[in-house]
């Protein structure tokens, strides 16, 4: 299969796209900077700017831009970017696509666990509303772009949870304290943080490219944890302590809406629509979750 790509750079880029190019997928990687193989084709989403010829007779285009989220505070400016960085290389994928005389049979445009706000304890499949917030705005407004492709495109959104890596994403900060002993469990703990190891998300995409759904998709392990149970696996599998818990109002100090959004924040996300299609998962729990990422040593 032809799959145009956005956003194939970062952690889940890099990774996906190796993943499907081991599968024999033909994998074109969108790039603003000029290419470096034929492989790699130009285009300037802040401008709007992509030939519909790219799209044209594709299996499918994976959309996985947008700034890191925790990278900078969340300074009105930086707030913006990451709304622009999400939703004009979006709109930019469904213009090209509603020009393109043959456009692709798939559109698979990420989107985030942030959807559904800060949801407590109250289990959340792909039928629950949206929450409040930043996080949650922008998922909506990323989502309704994607909806701008043309009829006839099967458009997915996986609602990604917290990626686990061995390196780097959401856990790069606060792995390096638990392999020297002195991480811990964030605000009192009691928080769900959805997840998922990254090989299952790139499998997830996979399975996703052929299997006929549509619409929203929980992309999360089908073992749901809190942040203290989560911590606490981690820190297990990497043979080192984990007691150094970091307050609540320390974590607004030191990051303000950050903390809230993305530290302190609950989502108790049920992969619902994966689990029923017999989706299978390499790292379907915390323990085995964790004995992969400690591996990585």
């Amino acid at each position: 299969m032809r799959i145009v790509m956005a956003g194939a750079s970062g952690l889940i880029g890099t990774a996906l796209s190796s993943r499907l190019s081991s599968d024999g997928h033909d994998v074109v990687r969108l790039v603003r900077r000029p290419p470096a193989s034929p492989s790699e084709i130009p285009w300037d989403p802040a401008n709007g700017t992509l030939d519909p010829a790219v799209l044209e007779g594709a299996g499918a285009v994976i959309n996985l831009s947008g700034a890191n989220i925790g990278a900078r505070p969340w300074t009105p400016r930086r707030i913006d970017e990451l709304f622009r960085s999400r939703l004009d290389p979006t709109r930019t994928l469904t213009a090209a696509m509603r020009r393109a005389d043959s456009p692709p049979a798939t559109f698979i445009s990420q989107s985030g666990a942030g959807y559904y706000g800060d949801a407590g304890h109250t289990p959340l499949t792909e039928e629950s509303p949206a929450g409040q917030g930043i996080m949650a705005r922008i998922c909506v407004e990323w989502e309704a772009a994607a909806h701008e492709a043309p009829t006839g495109v099967r458009l997915v959104t996986p609602r990604t949870a917290v990626v686990l890596s061995r390196s780097g994403g959401a856990m790069g900060r606060l792995l390096p304290l638990l392999r020297a002993g002195v991480g811990g469990p964030l605000g009192n703990g009691r928080q769900y943080w959805p997840w998922i190891t990254l090989p299952d998300l790139t499998s997830v995409f996979g399975f996703l490219l052929t299997s006929g759904h549509s619409g929203p998709v929980n992309v999360a392990a089908p073992d749901t944890a809190d942040v203290n149970t989560l911590v606490a696996g981690l820190a297990r599998a990497l043979h080192r302590p984990a007691v150094l818990r970091v307050p609540a109002p320390a974590l607004r100090l030191a990051m303000g809406k950050l903390a809230d959004e993305l530290l302190l924040a609950s989502q108790r996300i049920e992969p619902t629509l994966l689990r029923d299609s017999g989706f299978t998962w390499q790292h379907p729990s915390v323990a085995r979750a964790a004995e992969w990422v400690a591996s990585g040593d």
